[in-house]
């Protein structure tokens, strides 16, 4: 929960991409009940920008049939190598701990959908 957060007292938005690190993956990713987006990400990466203002947009409406989640590779090398991260953006689609689907670089927001409504199936 970040200050404003606490301040306002304010829950998270429900379906927003959280952080999740090499030491979370696990738990967050591959152990979830629920289908899971991972956006492997860069700091200083433009495209990697305009993923994520795709990826909140759309995250709500999938709110508790998706979780989505963003991992900055230069913080968490160890699970950016581990899935063979070459570029950013790449998003990766979990079900039940497996890899579903990916692509790397930009998704036009309708294609995405249709990615994460097949996921939240």
């Amino acid at each position: 929960m970040n200050f404003f957060q606490k301040l306002f007292n304010r829950p998270p938005r429900p379906g927003k991409p959280l952080p999740v690190t090499d030491d979370t993956f696990e738990a967050d990713v591959l152990k979830s009940k629920i289908p899971v987006v991972v956006d492997f990400w860069s700091p200083t990466c433009a495209p990697c920008q305009v993923m994520a203002g795709l990826l909140n947009e759309l995250g709500p409406q999938f709110a508790g049939r998706v979780n989505i989640y963003k991992l900055n590779v230069n913080e968490n090398p160890t699970t950016a190598t581990r899935f063979r991260i070459m570029s950013v953006p790449t998003v990766i689609f979990f079900k039940q701990g497996k890899i579903v689907d990916l692509f790397s670089g930009l998704l036009p927001l309708n294609p995405l959908k249709e990615k994460l409504e097949k996921l939240a199936g």
